[in-house]
């Protein structure tokens, strides 16, 4: 499913058009990505957890010449899906 594809079914769910569909979940999105940056943390009772963990720094090998190479640390995005989103997809 893409975006606007998610976009005309929550205007279809909610009953609201598709611009104010989009701007919904691109305030939505908006936000999630703030909460991260600020907080690190986002939890939607039910539905699952956003987390925002560091991912430590390693050495790692380039496919093409088999060199060595240091691979730096960085942080990732992580989600754990919550009971009822589990249980809906079982």
């Amino acid at each position: 499913m893409t975006k606007a594809d998610l976009v005309v079914k929550i205007a279809e769910k909610a009953n609201i058009t598709k611009a104010n569909a989009e701007r919904s979940l691109n305030a939505f999105l908006d936000t999630v990505e703030a909460t991260l940056v600020k907080d690190g943390k986002l939890t939607l009772t039910g539905f699952g957890t956003f987390v925002v963990e560091e991912r430590k720094s390693r050495t790692g090998r380039n496919p093409r010449t088999g060199e060595q190479i240091e691979i730096p640390s960085s942080k990732v995005v992580k989600f754990r899906p919550g009971k009822l989103l589990k249980d809906a997809v079982k």
